[in-house]
């Protein structure tokens, strides 16, 4: 630790802290001076060790590298993304109407009791009657609805709750949600929607959260860290972890925040799971993170306009034709692109949901080149001499683009350029800002990362009105199949049609059927975890690497 930040903290009235104090008192500040002296990262098969590798750790605390997307830009506030924004996750400070277990079965938190009506519109809550803010004030049916509604009302709010006319406080303790459709997947957004107080609420609330959660918001350096302490009123069994430090930084400093021996466990990517640090032990967690291309169904030439007046071009005179798409997803070789890509780190990609209780078996489609240039063959492409198929004067000749920040997109790109080649199409890569990604999202296909512990993204990506609907096909049958799923009272009903929707035996967007999507690969979240930090069971981490890793920190623990 730099001199000097031990005597600033020591001149505020504090006990000489050591490194692992500093970096929870200056966040980023203390871990750029470890990085200035840590070197460079370690090579292959190297075993590389910072100056606290070995020091025992403190066990009431924990420090978590996460990347510097992770930080939330309106702070933590659930009415704008905490939570429930793009990566869903637990909100910690604030308590949800429900949860999932590892296993994503619904578990009550503050509600007790919960029942649709037969028709599906009215959602009834009977919630706890012990539990109070972190100032003291006591968390009644008002607060949940006074939640609810000001999610509805905001825009800002990153969930979808367009199904939810209003919320209504029937008694001090029970709450009526009522719905203009049934849609029962509104569940697994309230397992992550944090109830704020209705009396606390307010301009700069992010910045202080007041909520009724396991954890308090101690502290937050924008840029640089959010600190969490256990918070005493909590209702629920006391956090083991007493002190949560979460630093935000690029994947170089958290690794070089590894070799230092700073944090006790940071995420990392497949392109460093070769590296070996003193002290530490690379962990891999199941996700539902999914890597995909999205292939569109309309001919070029059109225009998709979104939100009234933003319009973007639509259509792709190559994808259009189901036997191309069809056939991209036969080429893929999903292992060989986890191999060399992934390191090993993933598994095949079929869906958004693979392993989920809602997937179909009838996504998942056999690399089979073979059969890839037999459909096209059929279709009419044939094969020219510069070794690219063409139909009617349209060569087989895509553009890809992928977010030029993601070596993982830019690399599994580079690799279906090789494998779309062999039977015949020419991709040409494309990297850019999301902006200029997002520009061309209807036209061409995209790099996508999806997933999540939930089927809203099944709907979302696949209904003809659905936001990610960027392949533009557009089915009755498959609408049907997903409106009748969301209509079931009983989530675990829901299921069969949602794999109906996937395939039906005459429509679905399966690859045997519109073939709407090519989805790659899984992708492990993989971190480097200091030996005797426990993190107990996780969940399958959804997209996105960063809070879902601690959606169970309260249980966490340091071997004695």
């Amino acid at each position: 630790m730099p001199d000097t930040l031990a005597r600033a903290a020591f001149a505020r009235g504090g006990t000489p802290i050591t490194r692992r104090g500093a970096l929870a008192l200056g966040g980023a500040a203390a871990l750029a001076a470890a990085v200035t002296t840590a070197g460079c990262a370690s090579g292959e098969g190297e075993s590389s060790t910072g100056s606290s590798a070995t020091v025992a750790p403190d066990t009431s605390q924990v420090i978590v590298a996460m990347n510097t997307e992770s930080e939330p830009a309106a702070g933590f506030d659930p009415l704008v993304s905490w939570g429930c924004g793009e990566h869903v996750h637990e909100p910690l400070i604030q308590s949800t109407l429900i949860t999932t277990d590892a296993g994503l079965n619904f578990v009550c938190d503050l509600a007790t009791d919960y029942a649709c009506s037969p028709d599906g519109l009215v959602w009834t809550f009977d919630i706890r009657d012990d539990v109070v803010f972190s100032d003291g004030e006591p968390l009644t049916a008002a607060d949940v609805a006074f939640t609810v509604n000001g999610a509805i009302a905001s825009t800002a709010f990153e969930a979808d709750l367009s199904m939810v006319d209003e919320a209504v406080a029937t008694g001090d303790y029970t709450v009526e949600l009522h719905l203009n459709k049934p849609y029962n997947a509104l569940l697994y957004t309230l397992a992550v929607l944090g109830i704020v107080p209705e009396h606390a609420y307010g301009e700069g609330y992010g910045e202080a959260p007041v909520g009724s959660g396991r954890y308090l918001l101690e502290r937050w350096d924008r840029g640089q860290q959010a600190v969490f302490v256990a918070n005493p009123r909590y209702y629920g069994e006391a956090p083991r972890m007493e002190r949560v430090v979460v630093v935000f930084m690029d994947e170089d400093a958290a690794l070089a925040a590894v070799q230092a021996g700073e944090v006790d466990i940071a995420y990392t990517f497949a392109t460093h799971a070769h590296q070996a640090f003193e002290g530490y032990e690379l962990v891999s967690y199941a996700t539902v993170d999914s890597r995909g291309i999205s292939l569109p169904v309309l001919p070029a030439g059109g225009t998709k306009v979104v939100d009234g007046d933003m319009a973007y071009p639509q259509g792709n005179d190559v994808t259009c034709d189901v036997a191309v798409r069809r056939a991209i997803n036969c080429a893929i070789d999903r292992d060989a692109m986890i191999d060399h890509v992934l390191a090993g780190y993933g598994k095949p990609a079929f869906s958004v949901s693979d392993s989920m209780p809602w997937s179909s078996p009838d996504m998942e489609v056999a690399y089979d080149p073979e059969r890839a240039r037999a459909l096209l063959d059929a279709a009419g492409w044939t094969m020219g001499e510069d070794g690219v198929r063409a139909k009617g004067g349209v060569r087989a000749a895509l553009d890809i683009w992928y977010s030029s920040d993601d070596s993982v997109r830019q690399a599994l790109t580079y690799e279906l350029v090789n494998q779309l080649a062999e039977v015949g199409i020419e991709v040409t890569p494309h990297g850019g800002s999301w902006d200029e990604v997002y520009s061309h999202q209807y036209e061409s296909p995209i790099m996508w990362g999806w997933g999540s512990n939930s089927p809203i993204e099944v709907y979302a990506l696949n209904y003809s009105t659905g936001w990610g609907n960027y392949a533009g096909y557009e089915s009755a049958a498959i609408d049907g199949h997903l409106d009748d799923a969301l209509a079931e009272p009983v989530v675990e009903d829901s299921y069969g049609h949602w794999q109906l929707a996937a395939w039906d035996g005459e429509d679905g967007f399966a690859p045997e059927g519109a073939a709407t999507w090519a989805w790659i690969a899984n992708v492990d979240h993989l971190y480097f975890k200091r030996s005797g930090l426990d993190v107990a069971d996780q969940k399958p981490h959804p997209h996105g690497h960063g809070w879902s890793l601690v959606n169970n920190v309260d249980r966490w623990s340091w071997a004695k």
